[in-house]
């Protein structure tokens, strides 16, 4: 008998996209409806997910969102914790965390994120699919409409789609611009639109590209724009969990004989070559073929496969999460030392974020002597620096503040704001003089500490240098 020429031996299917035609135009995906348990389970978590992005927004701690990130006044609130540019480097760290994250989990899992828990596929699947489901029908009453000339149910359908497919993208943009700006200052742009023109043509902008993704782009944003389905081909190795299909024990795959008919000589694998996995996919690949960078893991194809192995009464988990190690040789997922390294980078990087965000002070100064200035002699003998000294106060209360010199006898003098308060979320910028005795100023430069302080005690020290008159001996 001729070697089987199983999809692993044949690759031309990496020659070409399913969402590309031969002519190089746009071939459009229509899905058939998913149905199954774990369909259901990403129903559900997707009702989840869509409830807290749309919650987020209205909570607030002491009158502030839970979370914002308004980039351009650089300003971030992360569960109640207020970041300011000053604390770029915590973002930076934990920016690096999420990302050693990501390699981690795709050498575990691959891609159930993109499946499960990406937005554009929580979206695209689970509110807008649904949606056209609903208006235009299944697979193959979409495939209909498409081919039906433009008579008055063609248009009404198409209309309606348009309208709430536009609306969802409205609200959508709405919300993405709640976490920026946060939804009080929205909800002020909403009631006086007029007085917000800039605003609201950045929204129509924002709204205007939702409606185009999921209205048009659709999947191609996971096979075109986003990286990451290029990035796993680096990250998978053979024990990676994802989306496979049995090869061993589907093939060569078959159609289910008649009943009374000759038996063949050659056993038949379990897959009947039914396509059912192919009708279901939302990107229009052959999960059979095996690891594709258009494959998002959604598990259609494993609910399909299971519906038809069911119904000709096969077991279950012909299109499985597996690894290519437990198929192929029928070991369980290891923990290699690849693993280990990035779970060993991964903890360090949490408990050094973690560090950061506990350590992080509630109150930033930063103190300089005024540019292009030394010193100034005072008539009483004494020696004086002028310094600027900037406070942020990350917290949401006003902070009374003092300073005190901690570490040599002299006298802090403060210009025009003798009591200073900062408001809460607030800059403020002090100027200050410092007066020694010059028998105390031994130096060019004298180190001096100040303290600090408001209404409970000590917040802070912070260290200068005085410039004072050279001594010589």
């Amino acid at each position: 008998m001729a070697e089987l020429e199983t999809p692993y031996t044949q690759e031309s299917f990496r020659d070409s996209v399913a969402t590309i035609s031969k002519e190089g135009k746009r071939n459009f995906i229509n899905p058939k409806k998913p149905k199954g348990r774990l369909y259901n389970l990403r129903t559900w978590f997707s009702v989840f997910y869509l409830v807290i992005f749309f919650s987020l927004p209205f909570i607030k701690v002491h009158g502030e969102p839970l979370l914002m990130f308004n980039i351009l006044e650089r300003r971030f609130i992360i569960f109640g914790m207020i970041f300011w540019p000053q604390d770029f480097f915590i973002f930076g760290i934990a920016m690096l965390t999420f990302i050693v994250f990501i390699i981690l989990f795709t050498v575990v899992f691959g891609r159930i994120f993109c499946g499960w828990a990406c937005p554009q596929t929580i979206f695209m699947e689970m509110v807008f699919r649904k949606i056209e489901y609903w208006i235009d029908g299944d697979s193959t009453q979409q495939k209909l409409l498409k081919k039906m000339p433009w008579n008055g149910k063609k248009i009404w359908k198409r209309s309606l789609k348009f309208v709430v497919f536009f609306l969802i993208s409205f609200i959508i943009a709405n919300f993405f611009l709640a976490y920026l700006i946060s939804m009080d200052q929205l909800l002020g742009y909403i009631e006086h639109p007029a007085q917000n023109i800039p605003t609201l043509i950045s929204l129509m902008i924002f709204t205007s590209i939702f409606f185009f993704v999921y209205w048009w782009f659709r999947e191609q944003v996971c096979i075109v724009v986003c990286p990451y389905g290029r990035l796993q081909s680096v990250l998978l190795d053979q024990n990676s969990i994802l989306v496979a299909y049995d090869y061993k024990r589907g093939e060569p795959r078959g159609k289910i004989e008649k009943k009374n008919a000759e038996p063949k000589i050659d056993e038949k694998g379990d897959c009947i070559d039914c396509s059912a996995c192919v009708r279901v996919c939302p990107t229009g690949i052959d999960i059979r073929n095996g690891t594709q960078l258009e494959c998002v893991n959604c598990t259609a194809c494993i609910d399909a496969c299971d519906a038809i192995m069911t119904s000709i009464e096969k077991p279950k988990g012909l299109i499985r999460y597996a690894s290519e190690n437990s198929i192929k040789e029928g070991v369980k997922l290891k923990f290699t030392n690849r693993i280990k390294s990035y779970t060993a980078i991964l903890s360090l990087l949490i408990a050094l974020l973690v560090f950061l965000m506990v350590s992080r002070t509630d109150l930033d100064a930063t103190l300089m002597r005024t540019a292009g200035m030394t010193y100034t002699s005072l008539p009483d003998g004494r020696i004086s620096n002028l310094y600027n000294l900037k406070l942020a106060n990350k917290t949401h209360d006003d902070i009374p503040v003092s300073l005190k010199l901690e570490n040599i006898p002299g006298e802090i003098q403060l210009i025009d704001n003798p009591h200073p308060v900062i408001k809460k979320e607030d800059y403020i910028t002090l100027q200050f003089f410092v007066k020694l005795n010059r028998k105390d100023v031994t130096n060019w430069e004298t180190p001096i500490i100040i303290g600090l302080y408001d209404s409970t005690g000590k917040i802070k020290t912070i260290t200068a240098k005085f410039i004072g008159p050279e001594v010589y001996q």
